[in-house]
């Protein structure tokens, strides 16, 4: 199936709002098999979404609208789905019941703002938001479908993944077995993995796909097959995965779409190592990757934001001469840092960065974009420098990854007791 997505909203079109909705909706119908074909970025104005919706039925069965619902007058989108389907909006008690339920729990009262969000199309079918204010609506004309969604990102998450995710795919059946299988690989580049997997891609039968999707510092593999014999695709997944696993052999680091941090986290868990980390130009991004894993704390024990070298030198014990001599961004003092939170966090692992993230602070010796990270597992330690592009964002992003690559790395590489 093939579905077309319309955002609306002024503010994503005057970038105050990024539209993260279309990318979420996509990543979660691609499991199913299902498509989309076209995404439309729009403003609140009738007019645009009616020729918008007329263009997305002229090539789908299937149109998801994000955005539009509020209760401000500038969402004008209920009307005009009243002016498209028909109908005319009229109270429904059941919303203003959701809508008081949904306040009751963010310990608010119901406005003449929000008693409006009651008011819907009498040529829809209502889905409950439970988790906001803005009903969806489920629209039919001509065996095609409108489902109209909010433009909070969650609301529209949970709601599509409890309620009109389940829905669609009962009302459009596909008679084909669908398989999925990621990896996620090190090692190496995307090129370079193109290049060793030649032979492997001949054997891939037409009706599996493979796609290579690079991150920065790893490539997810994932072979996508759909069949009406559902035991064949599964037969002919299981051969190709195994294939796959003889060809990279550890540089398949999971067999799942999971972000590195709970790889490192899965290998810290199941070797019983626990680990902290010692951050300065990544300002304690590194731990927030770790945190953000439920059951983190099996392993990771805390971090020191050694931002100043005061706090290098008088918490993490790195030596005044190291620092005068080599300075805040160097081999030398990554080491120290590592060593020094993994003695005061009582941990056999450890992480320790140190750069220029920008956009000043360069010199020619250490420019913007230069980092040094140090990785400590047991008695081993490594340190690597790396010489990042792009905006501050994007060299703490990007090294958070590659230290967590490289601890990852060690992991594999070396036993700690």
């Amino acid at each position: 199936m093939e579905v077309s997505i319309i955002a609306i909203g002024d503010e994503l079109l005057i970038g105050q709002v990024t539209d993260t909705n279309s990318g979420w909706i996509a990543r979660h119908l691609s499991p199913l098999g299902w498509s989309v074909k076209s995404v439309r970025v729009i403003g609140d104005d009738s007019e645009e979404i009616f020729r918008a919706i007329d263009a997305a039925f002229a090539q789908t069965d299937i149109v998801l609208t994000t955005g539009g619902l509020g209760p401000t007058k500038d969402d004008i989108t209920k009307p005009t789905l009243c002016r498209y389907f028909g109908g005319e909006l009229v109270h429904s008690p059941e919303v203003e019941q959701n809508v008081l339920e949904v306040l009751a729990k963010r310990h608010l009262t119901i406005n003449a703002l929000t008693a409006a969000q009651a008011m819907v199309p009498s040529s829809c079918r209502v889905i409950q938001n439970r988790v906001g204010t803005a009903p969806i609506m489920w629209f039919e004309k001509e065996g095609k479908v409108l489902v109209a969604m909010p433009g909070v990102p969650f609301e529209t998450e949970q709601m599509m993944e409890s309620e009109v995710i389940p829905q669609l795919v009962k009302r459009f059946v596909v008679n084909e077995h669908i398989e999925h299988r990621t990896f996620v690989v090190i090692d190496y580049m995307e090129s370079r993995l193109a290049m060793r997997l030649e032979d492997f891609e001949r054997q891939i039968p037409p009706y599996i796909h493979l796609a290579y999707l690079p991150k920065p510092g790893i490539i997810r593999l994932r072979l996508s097959g759909q069949h009406r014999d559902a035991a064949l695709l599964c037969a002919e997944m299981d051969r190709l995965s195994e294939l796959l696993r003889d060809t990279l052999g550890s540089s398949i680091v999971a067999s799942e779409d999971k972000p590195i941090a709970a790889i490192v986290g899965d290998m810290l868990r199941g070797r019983g190592l626990s680990l902290s980390t010692a951050e300065s130009c990544t300002g304690g991004n590194v731990a927030h990757a770790i945190t953000a894993i439920a059951g983190s704390s099996d392993y990771f024990n805390g971090s020191v934001v050694a931002y100043s070298n005061t706090v290098k030198q008088e918490v993490l014990g790195v030596p005044a001469d190291v620092l005068a001599e080599h300075g805040a961004v160097s081999e030398h003092t990554v080491r120290a840092m590592a060593e020094g939170v993994a003695r005061l966090m009582h941990t056999q692992c450890a992480i320790a960065t140190s750069g220029v993230a920008g956009p000043g602070g360069g010199t020619p010796e250490k420019p913007v974009g230069t980092v040094w990270v140090a990785v400590k597992c047991g008695g081993r330690m490594e340190a690597e420098c790396y010489h990042l592009p792009g905006t501050r964002d994007r060299v703490i992003d990007r090294a958070t990854t590659n230290v967590l690559c490289k601890l990852l790395k060690l992991l594999r590489d070396c036993a700690v007791e």
